[in-house]
C-alpha cells in the first residue's frame, strides 16, 4: 500500500473513530473491492483490524475483476480476515456464515467503459442489487450501503444547481449514458422497495465526482485522463470546448462520508456526497490547474473524440447540495482541489513509475 494511500487511510480513521466500534468482530461484505471506492473500504477496514480492533472484522470481497485493479486485493490477500470470492454479482450469491454489513460498490462507473459494457453495467446495478438485498433479508443485516451516483440527476436545470436529494432528475432514458444512469435509478428503487416491504436497513449514497489515488490512470474519466497526459509529456487533450463545470471530491473525504452513511441510523434515505467548499471549475480550468501543479508546459489542445457518443447526454454542470449530509451526519470535506490533485499526481508518478 503506497504512502499516500496510507496517509489517506489514517485521516479517514481519525475522522470516523467515534463510530467504528460497531465494526469490531462483525462481518462486512464488499462488492467491487478491486475498484476505486471498494478498494478503499478494504484498506480502511484492514487498517482498523491492525490498529484498533482486538476482535478482527471479517471482510468478504466479491469481484469479477472486469474493470478493477487486482493489485488492491492482492496486497491484502495474505490477511486471514479477508476472503476473496471471484463472482459476477449479476448472478445470485449464497453465503453460509453471518453477514452484518453489505457495501455494494460493484459497478462500471467510467462512461467510456460502461458504454463498452452496457448490459454488464445494467446487470451489476439492477440484478446485483436485487440479489444482495435478498441476501440481506436472509442475514438480518445491520446496514446496507448502495453506491448510487450523482448521474441519477442527469443534466440538472440551472435552478436545481446545487442539486438537492429531492430533485427528480433530467435524464435521457435511451441515450448512451442511460445504461448507467437509469440502472442506478432503478437500483435505488429496488433498495427502497426492500426497505419499505422488509425493513432492510438500506442507505443510498450519491457520489459527485470522486477522484484520487487508486483510480486507474486509464480509467478514462477526466482527472485521470489529464494527469495521464501530463505525466507522459503529451498534449493536454480536451474532447470538448472545456466549458462544462464540475465539483470534485478527494477520496479521503468521500470514504469518510460513506462510512458515516453506512454506520448511521438513517435507513431508507439517500445522501449526496461530494465537496461544496469550492466553486464549480470548468474542465478547461481543471486542465490549467493540473498543468500548473505538474510543472508541465504541454500545450492544451481541443480535438474531437473518436468515440461518437463521448459527449452525448453529458451533464453541463454538476454540483451537490450537501445540506442534508452536513446536518444529519456532520460531514465536512476538508481537502481542496489543488491539494487533492497534488496528492493524486504524486501517487500516479509512484504507482505507474512516471515522471513529468
Amino acid at each position: 500500500m503506497e504512502n499516500i494511500i496510507i496517509e489517506d487511510i489514517k485521516k479517514i480513521t481519525s475522522e470516523i473513530k467515534g463510530i467504528i466500534s460497531v465494526l469490531e468482530g462483525s462481518t462486512v461484505l464488499v462488492t467491487g473491492g478491486s475498484g476505486f471506492i471498494g478498494g478503499y473500504f478494504l484498506d480502511v477496514i484492514s487498517f482498523l483490524n491492525e490498529t484498533h480492533f482486538d476482535k478482527k472484522c471479517k471482510i468478504i470481497c466479491l469481484d469479477n475483476l472486469i474493470v478493477g485493479d487486482s493489485k488492491r486485493i492482492a496486497a491484502l490477500a495474505y490477511k486471514k480476515y479477508l476472503e476473496f470470492i471471484n463472482h459476477d454479482i449479476s448472478k445470485p450469491f449464497f453465503y453460509e456464515g453471518q453477514i452484518d454489513y453489505i457495501i455494494h460498490a460493484a459497478s462500471i462507473a467510467s462512461p467510456t467503459f460502461y458504454r463498452q459494457y452496457p448490459l454488464e453495467t445494467i446487470d451489476a446495478n439492477v440484478l446485483g442489487t436485487r440479489h444482495l438485498l435478498q441476501l440481506a433479508l436472509e442475514k438480518k443485516l445491520k446496514s446496507f450501503l448502495f453506491m448510487s451516483s450523482s448521474e441519477v440527476y442527469g443534466d440538472p436545470t440551472p435552478e436545481n444547481i446545487p442539486t438537492p436529494e429531492n430533485y427528480r432528475g433530467n435524464v435521457s432514458f435511451t441515450g448512451s449514458r442511460a445504461c448507467y444512469d437509469e440502472s442506478k435509478r432503478l437500483g435505488e428503487t429496488i433498495c427502497m422497495a426492500f426497505y419499505e416491504k422488509h425493513g432492510i436497513p438500506v442507505k443510498v449514497a450519491r457520489p459527485f465526482n470522486f477522484y484520487g489515488p487508486g483510480l486507474r490512470i486509464d480509467d478514462k474519466r477526466v482527472i485521470s485522463d489529464l494527469i495521464n497526459n501530463v505525466l507522459h509529456n503529451e498534449p493536454i487533450t480536451l474532447y470538448s470546448n472545456g466549458s462544462d463545470t464540475r465539483t470534485f471530491c478527494y477520496i479521503s473525504d468521500a470514504i469518510t462520508g460513506l462510512f458515516k452513511i453506512l454506520l448511521s441510523n438513517f435507513n431508507g434515505e439517500a445522501f449526496n456526497i461530494g465537496n461544496d467548499n469550492q466553486a464549480e471549475v470548468s474542465i478547461l480550468e481543471l486542465a490549467k490547474i493540473i498543468q500548473e501543479i505538474s510543472g508541465n508546459s504541454s500545450q492544451i489542445i481541443h480535438k474531437k473524440s473518436a468515440d461518437k457518443n463521448y459527449l452525448k447526454d453529458n451533464p453541463h454542470r454538476r454540483a451537490p447540495d450537501l445540506s442534508k449530509i452536513r446536518k444529519f451526519l456532520q460531514y465536512q470535506p476538508t481537502i481542496d482541489l489543488k491539494t487533492g490533485l497534488q496528492k493524486s499526481i504524486e501517487w500516479y508518478k509512484h504507482n505507474y513509475n512516471l515522471c513529468s
